[in-house]
């Protein structure tokens, strides 16, 4: 895989017509990629700023038959969730395309993690810091599919700050975690922190094919 871009440019890279949608020619690397995290996290959001296709979301409203098993504190506004995948696609430059496949939130929805998760190159785990502890079984499912990963921190209005090191300490990250600040609702942002997954998936199969 060649390395990504270090900058993206939404205008330039998103479609200016129906005929644009199907992918270039000089198109080699395509990746899969898993947009994962606890319910409410930002990922339908953070899929919807990037993809230069229009987003697949299977979302539905939440009921009152689901309050006992989706916990809505700290996202009380929220009004739907994905109930199996949300799907968008960028183009890192010419050749590296990523499909995001963003992940259902909620433990209910676990026995979709394998399928979704198979074949994935990387997982960029999006993290809300003040619903910290909420992110502990997600990052448990990715480290135990052994898939490289970087951590987004989506930074609400009334979120807490951290430090990095505070950050990495309460998520047991390991030093070479990739992480970084985000706003899900913006486009370059959001993009930063994809580049930051790629790089880190790019440096883990330089080191093991040495």
């Amino acid at each position: 895989m060649a390395s990504a871009p270090s900058s993206y440019d939404r205008t330039a890279g998103a479609p200016a017509d129906a005929a644009s949608l199907h992918l270039p020619d000089t198109a080699r690397e395509l990746v899969k990629i898993l947009v994962t995290g606890p319910f409410g996290v930002g990922k339908t959001t953070l899929i919807d700023a990037v993809s230069e296709i229009r987003p697949l979301h299977t979302e539905e409203h939440l009921t009152e038959a689901s309050a006992s098993v989706d916990d809505l504190a700290g996202v009380r506004d929220k009004t739907t969730t994905t109930v199996a995948i949300d799907f968008g696609r960028v183009s890192l430059g010419d050749s590296v395309v990523l499909y995001l496949f963003g992940t259902p939130g909620q433990e209910r929805f676990r026995p979709l993690w394998d399928d979704i998760a198979y074949g994935a190159l990387g997982a960029l785990v999006l993290v809300d810091t003040r619903r910290i502890a909420e992110s502990f079984d997600v990052l448990g499912l990715v480290e135990e599919s052994g898939v490289p990963f970087a951590v987004a921190l989506n930074m609400f209005p009334d979120s807490p700050r951290y430090t990095d090191e505070q950050v990495r300490r309460s998520l047991d990250l390991a030093p070479d975690t990739p992480l970084v600040t985000v706003d899900a609702r913006s486009t370059n942002a959001s993009v930063d922190a994809l580049l930051a997954l790629v790089q880190h998936v790019i440096d883990r199969m330089a080191t093991e094919e040495r």
